[in-house]
């Protein structure tokens, strides 16, 4: 019995002595490696910075990866027929470095999760996981915008001139340079937004903010068989009811039977509508650039 105590006490204390966790002695300085630089990031994901691989070892990994690999990962490695995940968006092919958490996985680590072990051998292995850090590498910051860094391209590139005479055309018998788009380039200093409240009809928020009238509210008229007509706000349309609001805020619903009562919409945003299917990018450029001159 009291041989067993002391072994017993001897396991215990090997035990402890195991948790115990050993300092190594630092190597001398003349072997230690600089820090490695800090792993890229490239659209919120972590991507390990990789030395230039062997281009014969990624040329023949490409091979393997076409015939192995394509259909459930993509040709391009952003998914498949078969339904595999986007290695571009992978963390394991983000961070792999010289195949150790590829190969693994090649080999059938992730059989239960169903990804089947690929019969190839370990040094094709490498290769397929080598070709695909190389495809990895050449991404540099995809996922960012492409604006980071760059000056925003300039939307003024019409002739003001022929967007003076298109308006004139198209648009002066609602709109008017001296009336109620006086002043616009001023009050929507912004180009961009200018261009975005013209073509779709004007926003509300550009426009109340720019002091510009909204002409934007849908009203009907009624012509009942009585020839009594009836005037409102549209509320609402379809094939069997017509719905109108009043100024005073009472709403009165009529029955429709065919084109029975006649109903007439009006859309101030309708002209806009119609020319959506016109108009060509030299017309809206064009015109832009017109209307930034009304200061």
């Amino acid at each position: 019995m009291r041989n067993w105590e002391t072994s017993a006490a001897a396991v215990l204390i090997g035990l402890s002595l195991s948790a115990i966790p050993i300092l190594a002695q630092a190597p001398p300085q003349s072997t230690i490696s600089s820090t490695p630089p800090p792993p890229a990031r490239r659209g919120g994901f972590a991507r390990e910075r990789h030395a230039p691989g062997d281009p014969a070892q990624i040329a023949h990994g490409k091979v393997l990866y076409g015939v192995n690999c394509a259909g459930c990962h993509g040709v391009d490695l952003r998914g498949g027929d078969l339904g595999g995940p986007n290695l571009l968006r992978s963390e394991v092919a983000l961070s792999d470095n010289k195949g150790e958490l590829i190969q693994p996985i090649i080999q059938g680590s992730r059989r239960e999760g169903g990804m089947p072990a690929i019969p190839i051998s370990p040094d094709d292995g490498l290769a397929v996981a080598a070709y695909i850090r190389s495809v990895v590498d050449t991404l540099g910051s995809q996922g960012r915008p492409p604006s980071i860094g760059k000056e925003a391209p300039s939307i003024l590139v019409g002739d003001a001139a022929a967007g003076q005479a298109y308006f004139a055309q198209k648009c002066a018998s609602c709109h008017s340079a001296t009336g109620d788009l006086q002043g616009i380039g001023t009050r929507i200093p912004d180009a961009k937004s200018l261009q975005t409240v013209w073509v779709g009809g004007g926003r509300r928020r550009y426009l109340r903010a720019a002091g510009v009238p909204s002409r934007r509210a849908v009203t009907v008229t009624i012509t009942m068989p009585s020839g009594e007509r009836i005037e409102g706000r549209l509320a609402r349309i379809d094939d069997f009811l017509v719905t109108v609001l009043f100024e005073d805020g009472s709403a009165r619903t009529i029955r429709r039977e065919g084109d029975v009562p006649k109903v007439e919409i009006h859309d101030p945003l309708q002209t806009h509508r119609d020319l959506w299917a016109i108009y060509t990018d030299k017309d809206i450029h064009d015109v832009t650039a017109y209307l930034v001159t009304l200061k």
